[in-house]
């Protein structure tokens, strides 16, 4: 114990999440994990730990016909986990047990759902554990129905708790390898029911806890709100409609109207880090697989189920930008402004996604002989935790699964989280050097 007192919140959020994918990948090696002989390999384990428990959703085995149902539970635990935050849960844990919360617990919470100061963050926790089980349940019971009538009751009602879960924790984990294998939702596209319910489920997980807990406050009061869940729910709006009418309007126009609309917005929706695609990846153009791209390394919002740069990054740089245009000295929001530390720390999280983004599309390309444009998406998928892929996980060596993983794990406990997690203990130069002129531009 005396060894996590010394540890900085960073440090405890990244090895709670490595600790639990150790965990999970032990766990699915079990013979009776998988429905073959002899379990699952270390690669395969620990690839498909690291996927649910960072909520991507990429997988190297079919989860419906590989894993069996202990398997399949396990890794709905991991993505329940993962999804609520590693941290999250052994707080609630503890709490719900009786036991009282340190303040260094209630610190490494704060950093683990990005709260604004550490004043109030056991309350939250309850009220994240009572949102995440209404809504799961809703998803549950509004996708059924359908799931009960494909599949029978009792399959059924499995099959819905494991996708309700899944959408909502952003995790895109499927069991849909019954019909078809790595098909996703396909099969369900022109389902009303699993669409409403699944779109609803990942755009709920994914604009944060801290949002709707704003909300929860405040109503439909929109004045009201704090400036970053106004940032947020209007970047998130905005992500899902351009995307939206792109894919209408350039990738999906040979369908029929109603379902038309359904996959644009699904599709549009499920890059921001859900991996669910009702919609042949394969079958879009090269521009179609950039403009999914987009959203996919922007991601979810802070202290959301979702991973990425986070929506507040993207509006942080682009009304930085604005403010460069005009000449204004901060960068702002609906009457507000923001600190030179936020612009700083936006500008860093781009250059790190960036870096890993290009940097291991270019490895697993030069590697595997594939094409730039697919392996940049894949990894794409990876640090964004989105799961989206365009066929070639399953095929790739053991050097690009590795860094997969790592773009996984990096995604979805954060760059920063891990370069304060190294550096923890360090203390800054304070002195001031001389100031001399750089041109941009």
């Amino acid at each position: 114990m005396s060894v996590f007192r010394k540890m900085s919140s960073a440090q405890i959020i990244i090895l709670g999440f490595a600790a639990f994918i150790l965990f999970g990948a032990i766990l699915l090696m079990l013979p009776i994990s998988t429905r073959g002989e002899g379990g699952a390999s270390f690669a395969d384990a620990v690839f498909t730990s690291t996927s649910a428990v960072c909520v991507t959703g990429l997988v190297v085995r079919d989860t419906a016909t590989y894993w069996s149902g202990f398997g399949q539970a396990v890794i709905l635990m991991l993505i329940q986990v993962g999804g609520m935050g590693v941290v999250t849960f052994a707080v609630a844990l503890a709490s719900f047990s009786g036991r009282k919360i340190s303040l260094k617990q209630r610190s490494t919470m704060q950093e683990a759902i990005s709260a604004h100061s550490i004043g109030g963050v056991v309350n939250l926790t309850g009220f994240i554990i009572k949102l995440t089980a209404v809504f799961e349940l809703a998803g549950a019971l509004i996708m059924a129905p359908s799931f009960c009538r494909e599949f029978g009751v009792l399959k059924g009602i499995w099959y819905s708790l494991f996708h309700s879960v899944s959408a909502f924790c952003n995790a895109g984990f499927d069991l849909m390898g019954v019909k078809e294998q790595f098909s996703s939702l396909t099969y369900f596209s022109a389902d009303p029911l699993i669409n409403i319910a699944v779109i609803a489920l990942i755009t709920i997980g994914g604009i944060g806890f801290l949002t709707w807990d704003d909300i929860r406050k405040n109503k439909f009061r929109f004045r009201r709100y704090s400036m970053q869940s106004k940032v947020i729910l209007t970047t998130s709006a905005l992500l899902v409609l351009f995307p939206a009418l792109y894919f209408f309007f350039g990738e999906l126009s040979g369908l029929p109207l109603g379902e038309r609309i359904a996959q644009s917005v699904f599709q549009s929706v499920t890059t921001r880090t859900a991996g669910f695609n009702t919609a042949d990846l394969s079958a879009f153009s090269e521009v179609g697989v950039a403009v999914m791209i987009i959203p996919m390394l922007v991601g979810g919002s802070p202290g959301s189920t979702a991973g990425g740069m986070k929506t507040t990054t993207l509006a942080v740089l682009v009304s930085t930008a604005v403010s460069v245009f005009r000449r204004r000295e901060h960068t702002r929001f609906f009457g507000r402004r923001t600190d030179e530390n936020t612009v700083r720390s936006a500008s860093t999280i781009l250059t790190m996604y960036l870096a890993l983004f290009i940097g291991g599309g270019l490895i697993i390309s030069r590697v595997e002989q594939l094409p730039l444009l697919t392996c940049l998406f894949e990894t794409a998928s990876a640090v964004g935790t989105v799961g989206l892929t365009l066929g070639i996980t399953p095929t790739l060596g053991h050097l690009s699964r590795a860094i997969l993983i790592l773009l996984m794990y990096l995604g979805r406990v954060g760059g920063l989280t891990l370069i304060f997690a190294a550096l923890s203990g360090t203390t800054g130069n304070t002195a001031r050097l001389p100031q001399e002129k750089l041109t941009i531009g």
